[in-house]
């Protein structure tokens, strides 16, 4: 498999990918390695966890610079991103003891005892996305080893050597190979994968494969964790300063090129300020540093494929035919790389497909509405259920108006944030299952209940 540049469409090297057979072989090892892997002691486990995390820092550079090179991520954000992961496993590693010999024993006036005690799911599939692949990884394989899984690591073909990076740091903090492996392809690998005799999935990416991965583990039962894609919204109040807002929505929408779940793309301002909030947000926007992403200065680099390219022409061309208006960008830039700029489209609505579908790139539609009532339901038009943010001076109407949104993610005044602390929650076609927080940790566990009657 051929790794490309998407900066420079030049060719970075070519992989050797698995194959049905290698991934047969490779589950055998990690079923093999599942009772003895349950078996060490979790002091040990949080020894080598904290020395991976050691290796992240020391190597980082290295690291933020091939994620760059492969993902076409600015080389700021691939930095922020490896700091940005060791809160999560810190999280994880103060927490884990009180989730993992956490034991319920209820005594009864007879003899009998009725105990629940929690074992690992066994081995996991973890198919990881390829747009935050450190940050998203670390919420599945740091608590899958810790909780006593074994885990076959599927990164992206558009993050692969990131993956292999984060493999031969795991190994070299003393995790034997049947323990964390790689599994290295596109998504026909992947597939096979699923299909392989595993005992849990977790799958981070768009909603198309998380429901064919869902078809696929149905009639075994498997357990299913899917971390889909959003169609974010944020909705402008009358009541806040243009300026303020603009500047925080324009970084929330453009992050990582828009290349986020999370990332705005659906805006709606009151219009008693939509015209002097649209001035200010295409002034903030048009200011965003465009270029090679290897420079610190770069916000806006390359999109990571180029098929991302003709979704966002597709959708931009149908918006037009319906009456959007484009505001700044709308085409790819000449320029050489998967480059496309920073797009916003005004007298936009929700019978668009850019009101709809997942744009995953620097794509953003305002829409101006009457009331709060009007922004509320224009947002729940969407299919997706991930985050939206409310800003507003008033914390009650903020709250009054989230707590009816479908998200399960809400903010207010603030967007496209996370916190290990706090679960990650969506619904629609959004996700299936929780990531982040403590009930992440439950997610690798299977309680066992025991009825103990010593009476006879």
């Amino acid at each position: 498999m051929d790794i490309i540049n998407p900066a420079t469409e030049s060719l970075i090297c070519s992989i050797e990918v698995d194959t049905p057979l290698s991934i047969k072989e490779k589950i055998i090892s990690a079923k093999q390695a599942l009772s003895p892997w349950k078996e060490t002691d979790l002091k040990e486990r949080k020894i080598m966890i904290k020395r991976f995390q050691n290796l992240l820092k020391s190597h980082q550079n290295e690291l933020a610079i091939i994620l760059t090179q492969e993902t076409g991520k600015p080389i700021s954000q691939s930095h922020n991103e490896l700091n940005a992961v060791h809160e999560q496993i810190h999280f994880f590693l103060e927490k884990i003891d009180d989730i993992l010999y956490y034991s319920r024993t209820y005594s009864l006036e007879s003899s009998l005892e009725e105990q629940v005690t929690y074992d690992p799911l066994g081995v996991i599939a973890n198919i990881s996305s390829w747009n935050f692949p450190y940050f998203m990884g670390v919420n599945v394989f740091i608590p899958a080893l810790l909780t006593g899984n074994t885990v076959l690591y599927k990164p992206s073909e558009f993050s692969t050597l990131s993956g292999i990076k984060i493999a031969q740091l795991l190994w070299a903090s003393g995790f034997p190979k049947g323990v964390f492996d790689t599994v290295l392809g596109d998504g026909k690998i992947g597939a096979s994968l699923i299909e392989s005799d595993i005992n849990a999935v977790f799958f981070t990416g768009s909603y198309k494969t998380g429901k064919n991965i869902a078809l696929a583990a149905a009639p075994r039962m498997l357990k299913v964790q899917l971390e889909l894609g959003g169609k974010d919204a944020a909705y402008i109040c009358e009541d806040v300063s243009p300026q303020t807002v603009a500047s925080a929505l324009a970084y929330g929408a453009f992050y990582n090129n828009g290349q986020s779940c999370c990332s705005i793309d659906r805006i709606y301002v009151h219009q008693k300020i939509a015209p002097h909030f649209i001035k200010e947000f295409l002034t903030q926007v048009k200011n965003l540093p465009l270029g090679a992403p290897e420079n610190n200065e770069t916000y806006i680099g390359p999109l990571s494929g180029k098929i991302q390219i003709s979704h966002l022409e597709s959708q931009i061309r149908e918006a037009k035919a319906l009456g959007a208006q484009v505001l700044c960008g709308g085409r790819p830039l000449d320029y050489t790389g998967y480059y496309f700029p920073p797009t916003v489209l005004s007298n936009v609505n929700a019978q668009m497909r850019i009101m709809q579908e997942e744009s995953f790139g620097p794509l953003v539609g305002i829409q101006v509405v009457e009331n709060d009532d009007e922004a509320l339901e224009e947002i729940n038009k969407s299919s997706y259920g991930l985050t939206t943010s409310i800003y507003c001076t008033e914390r009650q109407r903020a709250k009054k108006i989230l707590s009816r949104v479908e998200s399960r993610t809400v903010y207010w005044n603030c967007c496209d944030r996370v916190s290990p602390k706090v679960s990650w929650s969506a619904s629609r076609l959004s996700e299936l299952g929780l990531a982040l927080g403590l009930e992440r940790i439950q997610c690798f566990l299977r309680a066992r209940y025991w009825h103990l009657n010593p009476g006879l």
